[in-house]
């Protein structure tokens, strides 16, 4: 076997291993951050405390 050859199934190996990590990679979309997780705790508590309104109610009190 030549060098070159070598080079070229070791690159196959490589370009195979990558495509089993990238199929068993998290989405990155669906990791919360701490500021993802800050927001939704602020809002459950927004929530639980009456603050919040629906999209109808927000648009029957600015008219639309």
């Amino acid at each position: 076997m030549n060098t070159q050859q070598a080079v070229l199934e070791k690159l196959d190996r490589i370009e195979k291993e990558i495509h089993e990590i990238k199929e068993h990679m998290a989405d990155r979309d669906s990791i919360m951050t701490e500021e993802d997780y800050e927001a939704l705790m602020a809002y459950r508590k927004e929530k639980a405390s009456g603050k919040l309104i629906s999209h109808e109610q927000l648009k029957k009190e600015l008219g639309l």
